[in-house]
């Protein structure tokens, strides 16, 4: 089986738009989740596609350039911490594939999401590792990944005591140390951090 199955299902079926979408951040104390939908192509296919968690930052930085470059449509869309405190991460990551998806200039036909079933308003399939399983959802998956590695790059250089930079706002024993130490800052998820900051 390749990575390309799912889409194939549905071309078949005469479904001429196929999106993926997925989320990158659900599980940080720090930073937004990111979400980023992609239709892509069927006649200009890029080799290598994968979870974007297995690959090198260098290969998702050369990978997420092609994505965007061939894209037919592409969406980004973000939740802040803030909001992930006030309605937690469940209804975040929903919330952010709906904005992505919404966001695509596109109306795709069928929906590839990662993941179980969250109840997208749109015809979805929900497919555990989709970001492995399926092409569409490897380019969703690799496009958020860098745009949010990025981003909490640059959010490193306003906050440099906490290493966003290295870590990208995940619970490593060092970042935890840091609020731990000094306390959280305006980047953190503070229903994230509770049971070792609860002032």
């Amino acid at each position: 089986m390749d990575n390309l199955e799912y889409e194939r299902k549905y071309y078949a079926l005469g479904k001429k738009y196929v999106a993926g979408v997925d989320e990158v951040g659900r599980g940080p104390l720090a930073g937004p989740v990111v979400c980023a939908a992609v239709i892509m192509p069927t006649d200009d296919i890029i080799s290598g596609i994968t979870d974007s968690k297995k690959l090198s930052a260098a290969r998702r930085e050369s990978l997420a350039a092609l994505i965007r470059e061939k894209a037919v449509a592409l969406s980004v869309f973000a939740v802040s911490e803030q909001e992930i405190d006030q309605i937690n991460i469940l209804q975040a990551v929903k919330k952010c594939m709906t904005g992505a998806v919404n966001g695509l200039k596109i109306k795709p036909d069928i929906v590839l999401a990662d993941g179980l079933n969250i109840g997208l308003p749109f015809e979805t399939e929900y497919i555990v590792k989709g970001d492995f399983k399926s092409y569409t959802i490897g380019c969703a998956s690799i496009v958020a990944k860098v745009y949010r590695d990025n981003l909490m790059t640059e959010l490193s250089e306003k906050f440099p005591e906490y290493g966003f930079d290295k870590h990208k706002g995940y619970g490593t024993a060092a970042h935890i140390e840091k609020i731990k130490e000094i306390g959280p800052c305006s980047l953190h998820r503070k229903t994230f951090i509770k049971n070792f900051w609860a002032k």
